[in-house]
């Protein structure tokens, strides 16, 4: 995962990043698992969408971004990003060293899916820049070579979600329309390759109606974060912890989906950090 980390304290808390909102699923659900945990969010709105980005910004972007959490003594960083985990992980690895555990997105799902059993044919739906890669194609296939993988870029779905287009006849109609492309058809199950996706989950079962395994990285990922944080002894026992939320470029539909999420009014501060 990276490299030796003996010097970690427990009380330290996580870092977050992503692109805008989507990372908060991934958020709220290690909340779920480690309520003691504090958490430290970067959300990069200054360039989101990460998904049409070339390779070296997204490159850029993480290190920049990972640099700052060390600076805020983060035990963990966890890329919440489909893109940035695809394109950044290993050029984050080797920047972080053994200043903290660094974790993605897409292990953890891969893992989860190659252990379920009758599973044939496995579709894929998430950005450009992630579908472009091949990295859940490449990696389902390393542990089962048997498995088809049927990808799919679907560039509107991040902005459409950022701007609160979610769970109604707009998203509905864009989201059937992806779904129903022959590129998918007869899947027996389906990876939400992006952390925005759980959003629209609902609508995704809605439209498969339970004859789809749907598969969405947020409960996967943070049951991962618990899994080794236990395994290095890293677990934070103080209550009440008080997370810190940060941004590249203040958006008030950003400070809305925290609320929605956390179900308080967070304070959002917006940092600098490309200057």
């Amino acid at each position: 995962m990276t490299k030796s980390t003996n010097n970690l304290s427990p009380n330290n808390p996580i870092g977050i990043f992503d692109s805008g909102i989507g990372g908060l699923t991934v958020a709220h659900a290690i909340t779920k698992e480690l309520p003691n945990e504090k958490l430290i969010y970067f959300g990069d709105t200054a360039h989101l969408p990460y998904g049409d980005k070339s390779a070296d910004s997204i490159k850029y972007y993480a290190i920049r971004i990972s640099q700052l959490l060390l600076q805020k003594k983060c035990k963990m960083i966890v890329i919440a990003c489909n893109t940035a985990s695809s394109l950044a992980y290993e050029t984050v690895k080797d920047f972080v060293g053994g200043q903290a555990l660094v974790v993605n997105v897409i292990d953890p799902v891969v893992e989860e899916v190659v252990n379920k059993k009758k599973i044939k044919r496995i579709g894929v739906i998430g950005t450009k820049g992630t579908i472009k890669s091949d990295i859940y194609s490449h990696k389902i296939r390393q542990h089962n070579s048997k498995l088809d993988v049927a990808s799919l870029a679907t560039p509107l779905l991040v902005g459409m979600i950022e701007e609160g287009f979610f769970n109604n006849k707009i998203s509905r109609t864009i989201i059937n329309d992806y779904l129903s492309r022959p590129k998918l058809h007869k899947i027996d199950s389906i990876i939400l390759a992006c952390t925005h996706f759980p959003l629209i989950k609902p609508e995704v079962e809605e439209y498969y109606k339970g004859k789809v395994d749907i598969i969405d990285s947020a409960g996967v990922v943070a049951k991962h974060v618990k899994d080794q944080l236990k395994k290095r002894k890293l677990t934070n026992t103080q209550k009440n912890p008080q997370h810190q939320f940060y941004v590249s470029d203040y958006t008030k539909s950003f400070e809305k989906s925290t609320k929605v999420f956390f179900r308080k009014k967070i304070k959002l501060e917006e940092v600098a950090i490309w200057k």
